[in-house]
């Protein structure tokens, strides 16, 4: 399969699987303009190919200010039912007609609420929404299936309440916990009752770990709190040297941790300086569960497509690669053992025989 001639065609219709990617990340920038008019926030610019490009140069900037910046005008219309309801169903299909077949969505519904909405009025509407994209998708012959993540921002004081939203809709959609927002001076263990709640509940959880902070982040995330996967994880080769192993790393590789690593976001935020170079690859050489993703799709103007592309041009990766992480993702992914099996048995595998 690796001779296959990898086209962007080719590389659309391969099934995919998504651990980490943000719903605030990812909007339609047309839909960002017509939200924005509708609720009368100014935007940088009313035309949507203006905006995406606005969007992708301020995240290349090299400005940790701008590039957080550019999340006020995507949260900006994502305060009202109507906003929540239209951005998640779009969500869905946007994932589907780029070929992902499992796809974990996540967000802070404490950032949603400048409308009035309850947090738990969020989590409901999003739900909602996701649903009506999962159904249209199924209907078009391309089904898809999101699970939601629930983050809790870690310098604010609402990570609790997150996680206890996370346990209430855990039969309703919700399938795991996440922590975002800045690392460097909000360690995870700061939130140590919301991770042992989780624990005593049976919620499984991610933690951002590895990116902006390095190797005692990810200690910590996976010895301290109880992470089952990473958010990025990227700094774990600091604990490698000349392909040896250090206890941490070896732990990470031993017990099959899932790294949620997204190779463009990563080289925004300065945690990779080329695609080429990216752990990733050698991460995944070396044995370790890795993972692709985008992260955010809108401020990185990319796909799950894009990300294959780009680590088949500029880092070699085959197709038995990106099936490999494909089917790491899925292995990792929060859902019951038998669901997992049946999807890389019935829908990745087979997926991948047909698109090649």
């Amino acid at each position: 399969m690796s001779s296959t001639r990898m086209d962007t065609e080719t590389l659309r219709r391969l099934p995919k699987a998504v651990l980490h990617d943000h719903l605030d990340g990812g909007l339609r920038p047309a839909t960002v303009v017509e939200l924005a008019e509708a609720v009368g926030h100014t935007l940088p610019t009313t035309d949507p190919g203006e905006l995406a490009a606005w969007y992708v140069e301020a995240a290349n900037s090299g400005d940790l200010v701008r590039y957080i910046a550019t999340f006020e005008h995507t949260l900006a219309v994502m305060q009202t039912r109507e906003g929540l309801l239209r951005t998640a169903e779009e969500y869905v299909l946007d994932l589907a007609a780029d070929g992902v077949v499992y796809g974990e969505v996540r967000y802070a519904p404490e950032l949603n609420t400048r409308g009035g909405l309850t947090m738990g009025e969020v989590v409901e509407t999003v739900q909602e929404g996701l649903a009506a994209g999962m159904a249209k998708a199924a209907a078009a012959g391309t089904p898809v299936r999101v699970g939601t993540l629930l983050c809790g921002m870690r310098m604010f004081d609402r990570v609790r309440e997150a996680a206890d939203l996370a346990v209430a809709f855990r039969d309703a959609g919700v399938v795991g916990f996440d922590i975002a927002g800045a690392e460097d001076g909000f360690p995870p263990a700061d939130h140590l009752d919301a991770f042992a709640h989780l624990r005593r509940e049976n919620v499984p959880f991610t933690i951002h770990a590895g990116e902006a902070h390095g190797l005692p982040s990810i200690h910590q995330a996976l010895q301290v709190c109880g992470a089952q996967r990473i958010g990025h994880g990227v700094r774990i080769t600091e604990d490698i040297v000349e392909g040896k192993l250090g206890r941490l790393a070896g732990w990470v590789r031993d017990r099959r941790i899932a790294l949620e690593m997204c190779p463009t976001s990563n080289l925004q935020t300065g945690a990779a300086t080329s695609i080429a170079e990216h752990p990733i690859t050698a991460l995944k050489d070396l044995g370790f569960r890795v993972t692709l993703n985008t992260d955010n799709r809108l401020v990185s103007g990319t796909t799950m497509t894009r990300e294959m592309s780009l680590l088949a041009e500029q880092a070699g990766w085959t197709v038995e690669d990106l099936r490999t992480v494909t089917v790491n993702a899925v292995k990792s992914a929060f859902l019951p053992f038998d669901e997992r099996n049946a999807l890389i048995r019935d829908v990745v595998l087979p997926g991948y025989d047909a698109a090649l």
